[in-house]
């Protein structure tokens, strides 16, 4: 454990130092993360500026999935982009072949090989968002800490599914339209899941698990979530973990060596 935090350490270091050298792109991001979450806020208050509430979801509780989705939406721009949208890069240019003769887990490379700063405007203002709608619920630091589990269960959801797309280039070569679709799918947990017809409740928690990335941490938050749903989640969360292993596995047996 301590090998694979000494190689983040470095890995990061570089990054970062790379990241800084372009520091307008940061105020351009910001700018970028402004335009989009005001949208998202302005859409949501359409729904509400005539008294129509979502079934049992306050303006301000609502106001908290959309802090969460953006708070993931950050964490996507920062991890999960950077480092899983290159692995079709990889596997075009013949470098995945360094990659696996490291001595360090493959998985673990392609996943945090490198980091944007970018995202992180989004992270900050999901957090704000968080909290300002929290405020005015009066929720306690308790509230919080209730939804950091489901949260983080959320987070290893979401890195999970991007992985084993992204694994799919093995045999598609590119696979950019696929995180694409998947990233409009996720669009979904902007709202709470009862903003939407039956059918598509069923499809964002069975079939896509949308409902468990916002829905389920903003519930926990609120001090409403049912233990079965957390628990559920957290299944969800180890199962499409280990999937994401195995399925990167057995991937590589059909990979073909650029040297080859």
């Amino acid at each position: 454990m301590q090998r694979y935090l000494s190689i983040l350490k470095l890995f990061w270091g570089a990054a970062i130092a790379a990241e800084m050298e372009y520091r307008i792109n940061f105020i351009l991001a910001t700018f970028t993360s402004i335009g989009s979450l005001g949208g998202s806020i302005f859409g949501l208050f359409l729904f509400y500026r005539t008294g129509y509430t979502f079934q049992g979801w306050q303006w301000q509780e609502a106001l908290i999935v959309l802090g969460i989705f953006t708070i993931l939406q950050g964490f996507s721009a920062t991890f999960l982009i950077p480092n899983l949208n290159r692995i079709v890069d990889h596997v075009q240019q013949g470098t995945l072949d360094f990659i696996l003769l490291k001595p360090i887990s493959s998985q673990f490379w392609l996943s945090t090989r490198t980091i944007s700063l970018w995202g992180l405007s989004d992270l900050l203002f999901g957090i704000i968002i968080v909290g300002y709608a929290g405020s005015q619920l009066g929720l306690s630091s308790v509230n919080y800490l209730l939804s950091f589990i489901p949260l983080l269960f959320a987070v290893i959801s979401l890195y999970s599914l991007w992985f084993m797309l992204g694994s799919t280039t093995i045999w598609f070569v590119k696979t950019y339209n696929i995180t694409e679709v998947l990233r409009g799918l996720l669009e979904a947990g902007r709202y709470p899941m009862v903003a939407y017809p039956t059918a598509y409740r069923v499809f964002f928690t069975f079939v896509v698990p949308v409902a468990f990335l916002t829905t389920v941490p903003a519930q926990a938050m609120l001090n409403r979530g049912e233990f079965t749903w957390i628990m559920g989640s957290g299944v969800l969360a180890i199962t499409l973990l280990c999937a994401s292993i195995a399925f990167w596995r057995f991937a590589l047996r059909f990979y073909t060596s650029a040297s080859s």
